[in-house]
């Protein structure tokens, strides 16, 4: 199916390559029960379903992302992400596909059952898995590796942002906005007023704030940080919102120049908790209830506490009278069976802490 932001500009299809790794449209559902509970209206959008291998918002933006890579003849991608990183395994999975080879620069990060998991996917994706102990560590590794793809294929690997999060990646979401303008239009809810999306790195918030401001919706974005503020803030904001925008203008898109300010989009830091990935009483709740009443799951570092956020403005009554939707930026896919008989051992052994030391308290 034709990306609606293509359809719209089809001169841009010439221009930025683009492959179709993800389901598109993903299903726009009504919470029946939370609604009813509630007593508001209350929508989520299944981005967990956006693909047949891996699903989350990563795949968006990925599709932009490794299609540029390929295109630009890369043999290698080198991506940063925490330990279990959804993007990273996001990244080597889809760059496996296109036949792409994937490194992955790891960060710790508080344990979890999720963590475990996603390093066992990650090493049957067949990435190059490095673990450091910090960001200047990873920055002084990423040149090592520069060097070591450098001599071994006669080029650089091709650097995928952290999280995607790039004018190029944000492409993902503003075209996702002009999806559910269509699906708005065909019936399938009403106009949102709010859109509730979990924050790491910024592009999904970003991006379909750019994208409903183009489409001329008048939705309002909450923006809901689960990152440490140096990757989360204002200024990140404003620039993304900036250089993706100077991108589509470039393209031939006629994007109006505003300021970030202008735009209807809301940071919000109060469901964080203590620190990246630890998880939180509210959310692990929110999690619960909404597992509970719909049969959806969530987890416990990004979609959860964004979740949190939605549930404590409807008991507020700050919802009363407005259709809100909240974005699901989580993986859906089930690769229990696939990861069942994976040794850890396999793995790198920076990697094995994870699997010999307890998870969180939180993590029911």
């Amino acid at each position: 199916m034709e990306l609606p932001l293509f359809e719209t500009w089809p001169a841009l299809r010439e221009r930025i390559p683009y492959e179709p790794i993800a389901l598109l449209p993903t299903p726009v559902e009504r919470m029946e029960r939370l609604s009813g509970e509630l007593g508001c209206s209350l929508y989520i959008k299944r981005d967990d379903q956006t693909g047949a291998l891996y699903g989350g918002n990563k795949v968006r933006k990925l599709g932009f992302l490794l299609a540029s890579a390929k295109a630009d003849g890369a043999k290698t991608v080198l991506t940063f992400g925490a330990a279990g990183s959804n993007h990273a395994l996001a990244t080597a999975i889809y760059a496996r596909e296109m036949g792409l080879r994937a490194v992955s620069m790891l960060v710790p990060q508080p344990n979890a059952h999720s963590v475990q998991r996603n390093l066992l996917r990650h090493h049957l994706a067949g990435a190059e898995l490095h673990h450091h102990g910090g960001l200047a560590q990873v920055a002084a590794a990423t040149c090592v590796q520069f060097a070591k793809h450098s001599a071994m294929e006669g080029q650089f690997p091709r650097v995928i942002p952290t999280g995607g999060s790039s004018p190029l990646g944000l492409l993902g979401f503003v075209n996702a906005a002009f999806e559910l303008k269509q699906q708005v239009e065909a019936g399938a809810m009403p106009m949102p007023d709010v859109i509730y999306a979990a924050s790491g790195t910024m592009g999904t918030a970003i991006g379909l704030t750019l994208g409903l401001t183009l489409a001329g919706m008048p939705t309002r974005v909450e923006c809901i940080r689960v990152t440490a503020a140096r990757f989360t803030n204002m200024a990140r904001a404003s620039k993304l919102f900036d250089s993706t925008a100077r991108l589509l203008r470039e393209n031939g898109v006629p994007m109006p120049e505003m300021p970030l300010e202008r735009a209807n989009f809301r940071l919000r830091d109060e469901f964080y908790g203590e620190q990246y990935a630890l998880y939180t009483e509210q959310g692990m709740a929110a999690l619960h209830r909404l597992y509970d009443a719909e049969g959806i799951k969530l987890e416990g570092t990004y979609t959860a506490k964004a979740f949190a956020a939605l549930l404590a403005d409807a008991e507020s009554g700050a919802l009363e009278g407005k259709n809100a939707l909240f974005w699901l930026t989580y993986n859906g896919v089930d690769f229990s069976d696939l990861i069942a008989d994976a040794d850890y051992h396999a793995l790198p052994p920076a990697f094995h802490r994870y699997f010999e030391e307890p998870v969180q308290p939180l993590d029911r």
